[in-house]
């Protein structure tokens, strides 16, 4: 425990001399524009106009991780080719960890595919690229990744910020039982942290973190455009003791780390600058392995949930929201401020 919560600490001082974003061009607008408009430039007319929307779309707010038709190019829409470069623009888009579990979990659907007999609604190439705006490396655009539980959301203002959630990330099976890909167990870092985390309690810490013995049957969010602030309950990190820290802090990395180095530190530096002391970890049902169980972390300006109920505790759904900054909304009304003109535009 004390070597955890020493690397912790290391890393929250590091983020902490990090600047943040805005003051200067963001890292990863410039390749992730590049990537972007090479996808869009191997595509012909016809499938353009499938991938691509205004900026100001109303499409860019709808989202969801169930296996549905959506808006946007599907991978089985395009060449090989194609599908490699829209690949990698998802490999800009994340860190290597996130572009690793994004990919495990499309894979997941080859296993529901034999579980279930259904190689039409399971099918790993049923996975969505779209594009918002005009993509540029100084501009204001937007993109989405989306297919059966993977929902990952990026907005660039500027060039200088970039958003980056919601971000959701499921797995069906949470674990996988048997078969060729027997073991594979894609969340299982946001499962064993947590339960490490509620198991590490004190009985007093206990009393205050697990608000209910039965869990709710989904994340309490779902596909809201807007996430709601949950009941102000849990253990809150203040009243934690060292250890316990950090790991709440190791669980919010593990969330934050999907994305690029850099904009994984700012959205842990916001966190602080926002207050950990008020940051609550709740917990909802069974603490045991294989038992339904539900989690949340809340602080002032994000929540962090998961939920694993379904199919007997071997489904997981988990997501970060940002209360004010889903899909960009506080950097855009900043922008807007100085920049009028730009309003309801696609640069």
């Amino acid at each position: 425990m004390r070597r955890m919560s020493t690397r912790i600490l290391t890393l929250c001082l590091a983020i902490t001399a990090l600047p943040v974003t805005g003051a200067a061009a963001d890292p990863l607008s410039a390749p992730l524009a590049d990537a972007a408009k090479a996808w869009l430039a191997s595509l012909d007319d016809g499938q353009r106009a499938k991938a691509q929307f205004p900026f100001d779309s109303e499409e860019r707010f709808n989202w969801f991780y169930i296996p549905r038709d959506r808006g946007g190019l599907m991978l089985k829409a395009m060449s090989p080719a194609q599908q490699k470069t829209a690949l990698h623009v998802l490999e800009v888009g994340l860190s290597q960890k996130g572009y690793s579990k994004a990919e495990a979990i499309r894979a997941l659907d080859l296993v529901l595919a034999d579980i279930e007999g259904d190689r039409v609604r399971r099918d790993p190439e049923k996975y969505y690229l779209s594009i918002f705006g005009e993509p540029s490396p100084s501009g204001t655009w937007g993109m989405r990744w989306e297919g059966h539980h993977v929902s990952l959301h990026w907005t660039v203002v500027d060039g200088k910020s970039t958003a980056t959630t919601p971000q959701f990330l499921g797995s069906n099976p949470a674990e996988v039982k048997d078969g060729p890909r027997k073991g594979t167990y894609v969340l299982r870092a946001e499962e064993d942290l947590a339960r490490a985390l509620v198991k590490a309690l004190s009985d007093d810490q206990r009393k205050a973190a697990i608000i209910s013995d039965q869990a709710p049957a989904d994340i309490l969010t779902t596909n809201t455009r807007r996430a709601a602030i949950q009941d102000d309950l849990g253990l809150a990190f203040k009243d934690m003791g060292s250890n316990e820290r950090g790991m709440l802090m190791a669980l919010i990395e593990e969330y934050a780390a999907v994305q690029p180095r850099q904009l994984a530190a700012e959205r842990i530096a916001r966190i602080k600058k926002a207050g950990l002391d008020g940051v609550k970890f709740a917990w909802m049902g069974g603490i045991e392995p294989g038992e339904l169980h539900y989690y949340r972390v809340q602080g002032p300006t994000f929540l962090i949930e998961l939920d694993n109920t379904q199919n007997n505790g071997n489904h997981i759904h988990s997501v970060w929201r940002d209360f004010a900054g889903d899909f960009g909304v506080d950097l855009l009304e900043e922008h807007y401020k100085h920049s009028p003109h730009h309003r309801g535009g696609g640069q």
